[in-house]
């Protein structure tokens, strides 16, 4: 009976003009997705390359590598971070290297295309979450009392069908007829990608199908919650009307409002503020330094004036060591400090919008994809990690920090060979790892099923009560 039930279903919505226009904006939306995100990686693999080669010709003609000024990396374009683009967009991406000074990003992509800022990308997070669930709830809105309105529900009864069996008929039929034709689309999608040069590893393959099964979920969500309300609503038209509003609060309302709430309640310092601080301790700082320069006087009785002119320069590089030590102690103070009150913010805003499944599934893609606000903290870590390299290298090169170090020296006359840059290690960044990204998608993951299952129950036990006549 239940297998008959779920036939029916698949047969109604397949069969249905509606379905078929639906089922096409969905499928050109998709491979329209894939597309621009093949675009779009291209683009930005092609700034990157142009960036990095920039970066070394800046280095290109200089004979001592004390003279190496504005060395740079840049975060690496991520083909998954085009399909769900989360904060990839919005971050810096260009980090100025030196020996010892706190590392700042700037650059983000809306620097060069700011008409982005107004018009968002086209990724699968906006299909999913503002598209597919509107189509799911116009496929079962009225789903039940529609079924009553043309008298359908009462013949079906009338042949002594379990309520049971046919609500859940009603649910699997309708999921399987809505949800797995989108597999054609996506996977069509998959086959687009290597025409643009995007080649994805296992790992990359196993984050999309994760970020397809979630939006599936997330899709089940609104079409289990309209079918719940086709159930307490007598007439189609109400409960229409009712998932409509539940869809604006869900989607658009809750997870803004979570935000503001949650920048009222913690205040987080700016980041003028801190920079404030910063800049006071480093005038301080350099007027101390300073004096130390003035109040020099040689230990050696040698009149070479290399000997004196490298004593000099060991007592600079010392005093810049000590400097960069204590302006880095500070800017790890305060940057924890606000780190701290944003994790708090953060975790209030996340707790208040998690009553929407919309603010669950962004979250929960934007993990899995690595284009989370993680994204903006790891990236830092990993500049953090090659600076030290970097310094390192620097020094066995020099032989001293030369961040903000005055160098000086005597010239023989002599012609030098000129440095190679590609000497200076190379930037390798790694991604957030896969488990990593999976720990922190779980509870977002966890909240969608909880959904799924509180609407079903509802659903459930309210057509239990259901007057089928």
């Amino acid at each position: 009976m239940l297998k008959l039930i779920i036939e029916k279903e698949l047969k109604e919505i397949i069969g249905s003009t509606k379905f078929v226009v639906t089922f096409a904006v969905c499928a050109v939306l998709i491979l329209l997705t894939f597309y621009v995100a093949g675009r779009n990686y291209q683009l930005n693999r092609t700034r990157y390359e142009a960036a990095k080669a920039e970066n070394m010709r800046h280095l290109e003609g200089l004979t001592d590598w004390v003279m190496v000024r504005n060395h740079r990396i840049f975060l690496p374009p991520d083909p998954l971070s085009t399909l769900v683009t989360g904060v990839a967009n919005d971050i810096n991406r260009t980090v100025d290297i030196t020996t010892g000074a706190e590392l700042v990003a700037h650059d983000s992509r809306f620097n060069d295309d700011p008409v982005f800022a107004i018009f968002r990308f086209l990724d699968l997070t906006f299909v999913f979450q503002v598209v597919l669930s509107l189509f799911a709830i116009l496929f079962a809105y009225d789903a039940i009392n529609g079924e009553k309105e043309r008298g359908t529900l009462k013949l079906t009864f009338a042949n002594g069908i379990p309520r049971t069996h046919y609500i859940v008929g009603k649910v699997i039929g309708s999921f399987s007829a809505l949800a797995v034709p989108l597999l054609i689309p996506f996977l069509i999608g998959c086959l687009i990608l290597p025409v643009f040069g995007i080649h994805f590893t296992g790992e990359q393959w196993a984050r999309l199908a994760l970020i397809f099964v979630t939006g599936l979920l997330y899709f089940a969500v609104f079409l289990v919650l309209s079918i719940f309300l086709s159930t307490v609503n007598k007439r189609s038209a109400n409960s229409f009307l009712l998932a409509l509003v539940v869809w604006v609060f869900a989607v658009l309302i809750i997870p803004r409002s979570a935000v503001l709430l949650a920048g009222r309640s913690v205040p987080v310092p700016s980041v003028d503020e801190i920079a404030s601080k910063k800049n006071t301790l480093q005038r301080q700082l350099w007027t101390e330094h300073r004096k130390a320069m003035l109040g020099f006087r040689s230990t050696k009785s040698s009149d070479d004036p290399q000997e004196l002119i490298n004593e000099f320069q060991q007592f600079m590089s010392d005093l810049n060591d000590k400097r960069d030590k204590e302006t880095r102690a500070l800017a790890g103070k305060l940057n924890e400090e606000r780190r701290n009150w944003q994790i708090q913010q953060n975790n209030l805003a996340m707790g208040l919008a998690s009553i929407s499944p919309a603010a669950s599934f962004d979250l929960a893609v934007t993990h899995i994809a690595g284009s989370s606000l993680e994204l903006k903290e790891h990236y830092l870590k990993e500049a953090q990690n090659y600076q030290e390299s970097y310094a390192e290298f620097m020094r066995e090169k020099t032989g001293m920090n030369t961040g903000g170090a005055i160098i000086m020296r005597i010239e023989d006359g002599e012609e030098k060979k000129e440095i190679d840059p590609h000497e200076l290690p190379v930037f390798a960044f790694r991604e957030i790892s896969f488990s990593d990204s999976i720990a922190a998608a779980a509870p977002h993951l966890a909240l969608l099923v909880v959904f799924n299952v509180v609407f079903f129950a509802a659903a459930f036990v309210a057509f239990l009560r259901f007057d089928v006549r």
